[in-house]
């Protein structure tokens, strides 16, 4: 899978050098690019704002560099084009496998006050947003984004890590326990310690169910 990213502020995007992503990359299971919008602005000054018609506060990408960009990593328009956006539909555990569809995303992290609706109309296939809330910039986003769909590609991660993890089956993740069994006196349940996988299956199942119905009950109700 390729994604690429475009963005103003690409230093940001290091954490995804680090870690498991990090480590897919190197090993070539996905190949993620980042690209800094002003490489494509024709200004001198690789200025990519501009104030917005009608007035108001702060400023707006202009459409010239960011339509420049686009077209630079995807011409011909075979990647699925992704607007990093609160306006766009809440990303979710279940859109995971519509991306994993695409062979090849485009991100586009917006910054100060959005980018000119042209571009978005001209060049872009979907809006989605993390969260009913406002950030700074598209890039914390389209960081979810890659990393939640970085972990479901083939060999990522060691197979049976994404078995009854949180939201499968629209429930969230049973208590996980290390050493040591004793800790400022809080103990690891004895069926975890049993041996007998067939009770810490149920337990599990059980454990998943409680907290789901304590912390989450909405999935449940979603469910039925």
């Amino acid at each position: 899978m390729k994604i690429d990213i475009l963005t103003l502020f690409p230093d940001m995007f290091t954490p995804l050098n680090e870690s498991i992503i990090g480590r897919a990359k190197t090993a070539g299971k996905v190949e993620i690019n980042v690209y800094d919008i002003r490489d494509y602005t024709l200004d001198k000054h690789r200025k990519c704002d501009d104030y917005p018609f009608g007035g108001g506060a702060g400023m707006v990408m202009t459409p010239q560099p960011v339509a420049s960009a686009i077209e630079a990593v995807d011409g011909e328009h075979k990647a699925r084009r992704i607007f990093m956006s609160p306006k766009g539909r809440t990303f979710n555990q279940g859109m995971i496998n519509e991306l994993l569809s695409y062979e090849h995303i485009v991100l586009l992290c917006g910054h100060y006050e959005g980018i000119d609706q042209r571009v978005l109309d001209l060049y872009i296939d979907d809006e989605i947003s993390i969260g009913d809330y406002v950030l700074t910039g598209g890039e914390l986003p389209a960081m979810v984004i890659t990393d939640s769909v970085c972990r479901y590609i083939d060999g990522v991660l060691s197979d049976g890590s994404l078995n009854q993890e949180t939201f499968t089956d629209n429930l969230l993740e049973y208590s996980q326990y290390t050493r040591p069994q004793d800790f400022k006196g809080l103990k690891v349940p004895e069926v975890l310690v049993s041996g007998n996988h067939g009770e810490v299956d149920k337990w599990r199942k059980r454990e998943s169910l409680n907290i789901t119905e304590k912390k989450r009950p909405d999935l449940i109700n979603k469910e039925k």
